[in-house]
């Protein structure tokens, strides 16, 4: 079997190659400086020497000579020092683009490996939920529960399709936002009521305030729900409870919603906002998912003059928090 480089081993041994040519480069660069100047050196030894020591002008040409050498060596200062800067700017842009590219074409990989099993999952699922019933003569509990878990599975399936259409829309700057009065407090109420029915072992806490609207895009304001609930359902252990509340603040309107998972370091807080970026490794990751829903969550946010922050849930979990303003 060949031996392949893993994504890590290959940006080391770039990095390590890179690392080399630009020492080499900067070591040429003196090397041209050094022999430069000793040319220049012997230069100057050579009309010393032809110099006549009764020449009347004898001093005159000696100063000469030197003034020469010297303007040869800030000439050379000058030049190196000039190609010296070009090539660690140089440097540092080529050095940056390559990390760049590296951790794009490993967010891609990521992607494809996450996309694969997140359509193959559910379509599997319903598959072999349908076969059974088809087959089958259930009794009724069991064929509603059958039918629960196909359409948790489907439910699934438009999610993942639903963002990553709009992703690549928002992305290219394709779709264009519809302006218009939300009801907030029906839809939270409407979305959270459709995941009680999906996952009725959890425990829902929810504080949804009365008459709360905003304008905005109800498909985007409805996927930011979506997103940030099923995020919530997917790190929360099973049988843990779901948090959202919906309220006024004196800035605005606040959707908040939590959970009682593993929470998110610190570090990694800033970093799972960014496109297809997901905490672990890909390959032995066990949640589901494909690192689009908070960038979604953000991006839509943001599109609607928001934030989103992340913050502890105490003992333990998450809590993301999206602020509209004021209309």
């Amino acid at each position: 079997m060949p031996f392949r480089f893993l994504p890590k081993q290959k940006l080391a041994l770039a990095t390590i190659l890179y690392w080399f040519l630009l020492l080499y480069i900067i070591a040429a660069l003196f090397f041209w400086y050094i022999r430069l100047q000793q040319q220049s050196q012997q230069m100057a030894n050579y009309k010393l020497m032809e110099l006549v020591a009764d020449d009347p002008n004898y001093l005159q040409k000696i100063d000469a000579i030197n003034q020469e050498a010297d303007r040869k060596t800030h000439q050379y200062r000058g030049e190196g020092a000039t190609f010296l800067l070009i090539i660690l700017v140089g440097a540092v842009f080529v050095f940056r683009a390559v990390r760049r590219q590296f951790k794009v074409a490993q967010q891609q990989q990521n992607f494809m490996m996450a996309i694969t099993h997140e359509l193959k999952t559910p379509i599997a699922v319903a598959k072999l939920n349908l076969e059974t019933l088809q087959k089958h003569k259930l009794d009724e509990a069991k064929q509603e529960k059958l039918i629960r878990m196909t359409l948790q599975e489907t439910n699934r399936l438009n999610t993942l399709t639903n963002n990553i259409l709009i992703s690549s829309q928002l992305e290219a700057g394709g779709y264009k936002l519809v302006r218009e009065t939300i009801d907030l407090t029906e839809m939270a109420a409407k979305l959270v009521k459709e995941f009680q029915v999906r996952f009725p072992d959890r425990e829902w806490n929810t504080g949804i305030r009365e008459d709360i609207h905003i304008i905005g895009d109800p498909l985007l304001i409805q996927i930011l729900i979506n997103n940030l609930l099923d995020n919530a359902i997917k790190y929360g252990p099973k049988n843990s409870a779901i948090f959202l509340t919906l309220e006024k603040v004196s800035q605005g309107t606040q959707l908040t919603v939590a959970d009682q998972g593993p929470g998110i370091p610190d570090s990694e807080k800033p970093l799972v906002f960014k496109r297809f970026y997901r905490i672990g490794n890909e390959a032995v990751r066990k949640t589901q998912g494909t690192g689009l829903g908070l960038y979604l969550c953000k991006k839509i946010a943001a599109d609607h003059r928001g934030t989103i922050q992340i913050s502890d849930n105490q003992p333990s979990g998450a809590t993301f928090t999206v602020q509209f303003p004021n209309n």
